[in-house]
């Protein structure tokens, strides 16, 4: 079998061998997220909690879970350059003081329009009411070195949330665990009410088509060398 050919065959052994490898790196990833979607799914069936009875952990995020207090209105952090169906806005991060406690709950109240994607009017969209539901959420934990996650200090406008920009924003503590609100204040219409935001999708990506893509690329790569090898020994 000449030189060239023999390389030709090797070359696309590699290349099958690396296409196949990455097919099951997706089919692995995607029982990973199954895996995670299952418990996610669990998470959110569970019967509703006091957000200050779950442990501040990475075990609590998605959790459904509640909380009854006063919302801080005047410290509300406003985290820029969020999307909603494909409109810029902004999401609503709420304080809420726990009777007791000098500790307070961060209430993701939903996004609201904002053109330019950072500017709105905070008054137009408080709430009356004192309790919230929602599921459970945890705050990284940030870099206290670094400044980047606040926009405009004055406004307390951030581009990212996390512990490190919470604690330049708020003149008091508050939970590693925040609240994503999802049932909303009917007592007001669509339009004048922030817009909750729906709990996570556990769908399960992509995974499944790229592997079925590498497996074919596999294939592809062997039997196309097989059918090169054979027809040039017949030549």
């Amino acid at each position: 079998m000449p030189r060239r050919l023999v390389l030709f065959l090797l070359f696309a052994v590699v290349v099958g061998a690396a296409c196949f490898r990455l097919g099951f790196w997706q089919l692995s990833s995607l029982g990973q997220r199954r895996a995670r979607n299952a418990l996610a799914a669990a998470r959110i069936a569970h019967p509703v909690w006091r957000l200050a009875a779950i442990p501040a952990d990475s075990v609590s995020r998605l959790r459904r879970a509640s909380i009854a207090g006063a919302p801080d209105f005047d410290h509300e952090i406003v985290l820029a350059a969020r999307t909603y169906q494909g409109s810029p806005g902004v999401d609503l991060f709420t304080p809420v003081r726990i009777p007791g406690s000098d500790t307070a709950v961060l209430v993701n109240r939903g996004w609201i329009y904002a053109p330019d994607g950072v500017s709105v009017d905070l008054r137009r969209w408080r709430e009356a009411g004192t309790r919230f539901v929602g599921y459970a959420e945890l705050l990284p934990r940030g870099s206290p070195s670094r400044s980047d996650g606040v926009l405009r200090p004055e406004a307390r406008i951030a581009r990212q949330l996390d512990f490190a920009t919470v604690d330049k924003l708020l003149p008091y503590p508050v939970s590693a665990l925040y609240l994503v609100a999802t049932e909303a204040d009917t007592t007001k219409p669509v339009g004048e009410r922030v817009a909750r935001l729906p709990p996570p999708t556990l769908d399960e990506g992509p995974h499944l088509g790229y592997a079925i893509q590498w497996f074919a690329f596999a294939a592809i790569a062997l039997i196309g060398g097989t059918v090169v090898a054979v027809r040039n020994r017949t030549l």
